[in-house]
């Protein structure tokens, strides 16, 4: 019987959070190798376990993989995230890839110095609310379906869940125009597994403080 995946990341969101949450809705447990300093990411990169230098990286059925997407995409076709198709598989992968672009500045924003936080909450607000909301609550209209693919929990509908209670904790009216949205982050968020995960005291990362972004930097610089 294999083994719990074991994932490699610093104490925080950064990358891994997408894989902390795919791997939670799955229902998979997981154990977490935390750096804590410098010294733990150059031990990763001599011993030859980052194929790019580069983390996250996870150990799962005997392979080390690195790069999030890649990561992403074997867990959700492990555990029938990724539709039934590959027409399926493509929109599962449009979607979220608009997810990533959103994501991104999200991610980032902890990290920036206080000087540029205004701009860029202003930045992930606007894109929010006119480019990747609207066209999100579009799909589901168009359907009328519970998820945005085939009907069925997918790796999309899991991703924008977290994208959404990420960009909440940064404006909390920004779902205010959005019901769609707001009953898929309902649905998915009281299904067992991810209930589960989003109790106090599970592996999900609070947003970076200033005291963490620090430490993280150290680790990198």
């Amino acid at each position: 019987m294999a083994g719990k995946p074991i994932l490699h990341y610093f104490d925080g969101r950064g990358r891994m959070e997408n894989i902390r949450w795919l791997l939670a809705a799955a229902g998979v447990e997981f154990e977490e190798k935390i750096m804590k300093t410098r010294e733990d990411l150059e031990k990763l990169r001599k011993d030859g376990s980052l194929m790019f230098q580069q983390v996250p990286m996870v150990e799962i059925d005997g392979m080390k993989l690195v790069q999030t997407r890649a990561i992403l995409n074997y867990i959700a076709a492990k555990h029938n995230l990724y539709g039934k198709d590959i027409k399926e598989r493509a929109l599962i992968d449009m979607y979220s890839e608009g997810m990533a672009d959103l994501n991104e500045l999200v991610l980032l924003y902890p990290y920036l110095p206080p000087s540029d936080k205004g701009g860029r909450l202003t930045q992930i607000k606007e894109k929010s609310r006119n480019r990747y909301f609207p066209a999100f609550e579009k799909v589901l209209k168009s359907h009328g379906q519970d998820y945005l693919v085939g009907n069925r929990l997918s790796k999309a509908d899991i991703l924008l869940t977290e994208l959404l209670y990420n960009v909440e904790e940064l404006d909390s009216t920004v779902l205010a125009n959005f019901p769609l949205l707001k009953a898929l982050r309902t649905r998915v968020s009281n299904l067992p597994t991810v209930k589960k995960f989003l109790q106090p005291g599970s592996q999900r990362k609070p947003l970076e403080n200033e005291e963490s972004v620090e430490a993280i930097k150290k680790i990198f610089s």
